[in-house]
């Protein structure tokens, strides 16, 4: 029996004020994939996950979302989703346990708590995420390795078969990152979510994920991780400058 992918792009282009910024990429991700991907700066990674949920619309090719296309995709409830530059510099008059309230639906349209079965929704994401004892804190007050786990939280009250993050650990310390990875490690075998994970730091992406997408405008390499760490996949990646540097501890 043949399984639907969670999400899928077939021959996928897209171009930006005339310029190209993806051209011919397939890619499928099936359910409790744990998939990373890559690329420099400019590379078209953004774009690949905006055509995912369908916030942009390919110029060519076709993406499907749970099998249909994401204009036609209405069971958001199944996804949860992290942009970029979510960390917040101050200002935002909203406790924790709101916030993450915030997530259960477009319907509430303003920071309020509600009834007794939304609030046992928000204490259990908070639990997921080791951010229980924070609810009635302000978000503003908060490092930013603990916004992070607050918003994946929101993107997880949910309860999402399919979570996204573009660039989640931006502006987070390095002891926050292992903290953050080990969570989504959790999400991924204990829970069963399938995680698409967007960053540009290639030697923890390749440590952490199970799958590994590479993109510069064009697909380079969709596979497990250990399969591109060589200095011709890296040159076709980022140029010829760059290669493997190996390093011995004790």
């Amino acid at each position: 029996m043949q399984v639907t992918p969670v999400v899928e792009l077939e021959d996928v282009g897209y171009r930006y004020g005339g310029v190209h910024v993806l051209e011919h990429v397939s890619l499928a991700v099936a359910s409790g994939d744990f998939l990373g991907i890559i690329g420099p700066n400019g590379s078209g990674k953004t774009t690949l996950v905006r055509l995912m949920l369908g916030l942009a619309t390919p110029d060519t090719g076709r993406a499907r979302l749970f099998g249909v296309p994401p204009s036609d995709f209405r069971q958001w409830s199944r996804l949860g989703y992290v942009p970029q530059r979510l960390v917040l510099d101050g200002g935002l008059p909203a406790t924790v346990e709101e916030v993450v309230a915030s997530g259960l639906g477009s319907a509430r349209r303003s920071f309020r708590r509600s009834g007794r079965e939304d609030d046992r929704r928000v204490a259990a994401a908070l639990a997921r995420v080791d951010m229980a004892s924070h609810g009635r804190t302000k978000i503003d007050t908060l490092s930013a390795g603990q916004q992070q786990r607050i918003f994946i939280a929101r993107a997880l009250i949910s309860d999402p078969e399919l979570l996204i993050l573009d660039e989640p650990t931006a502006g987070v310390d390095p002891e926050a990152q292992a903290s953050f990875y080990g969570l989504l490690h959790d999400l991924n075998r204990d829970r069963a979510v399938t995680l698409i994970l967007v960053s540009h730091d290639i030697g923890v992406m390749a440590k952490e994920v199970s799958k590994l997408a590479c993109l510069n405008r064009r697909l380079i390499f969709h596979g497990p991780p250990a399969e591109f760490l060589s200095d011709a996949a890296l040159s076709a990646l980022y140029g010829p400058a760059v290669s493997i540097v190996s390093h011995q501890h004790e």
